[in-house]
């Protein structure tokens, strides 16, 4: 009788992906930030929707890995950031560029509503990220002062001189992002701090 032999197959588990994640919402908060301050003619548009398309393809991924992983706040806030704040965002520059060119711009207003579900979503999110208090809070405190401006922008109920608000919020976030997303790489990779990090509880 042939004794049967167990071949023990080890699975390795996937690697975090949140630098990558941060590394895209960082692109996408640089390229707002240039936008909102005038830094850039609106005949960038389509080049900013490409980059934050590509954003979207790298934050769905991230949202997978960690909703597959059991990351419930990371893995939700990517995805729905990949979808509305990356892939929407970047389909709709070359709607609007569109517009503009046929000399019959899109009412924007439409984005302020969008951006107000989003903004409140996250807003009530952010608990969530304050325990302990990271690198990650701070992002996410950056995006909740940017989005309200944002949404009051979209809906043209302010200024647009206030543009300048949000748009030094979201250089602050994407500056900590890539901070926080090579802190997370070389410390891990090299097995020791070089990159300090915020450790609060």
């Amino acid at each position: 009788m042939e004794e049967t032999q167990t071949i023990a197959v080890q699975t390795k588990e996937w690697a975090n992906p949140t630098p990558a994640g941060l590394v895209a919402l960082a692109v996408a908060c640089f390229t707002f930030f240039a936008l909102l301050n005038g830094f850039v003619e609106p005949s960038a548009l389509p080049l900013i929707g490409c980059w934050l398309i590509g954003g979207a393809l790298v934050q769905f991924t991230v949202a997978l890995v960690d909703l597959k992983g059991g990351t419930l706040v990371g893995g939700n806030t990517f995805l729905f950031f990949s979808a509305f704040f990356m892939l929407t965002g970047g389909l709709e520059m070359f709607m609007k560029y569109q517009g503009l060119q046929a000399g019959a711009p899109l009412d924007a207003r439409i984005d302020g509503w969008a951006w107000m579900a989003l903004t409140a979503t996250l807003l009530l999110w952010t608990p969530a990220f304050l325990r302990p208090f990271s690198l990650l809070s701070l992002i996410v405190i950056a995006l909740d002062i940017a989005l309200p401006f944002i949404v009051l922008l979209d809906l043209q109920l302010i200024p647009g001189s206030l543009a300048v608000i949000p748009a030094y919020a979201l250089l602050f976030a994407g500056c900590v992002g890539i901070y926080l997303s090579a802190a997370i790489i070389v410390n891990t990779a090299l097995g020791k701090e070089i990159y300090p990090i915020i450790k609060a509880k």
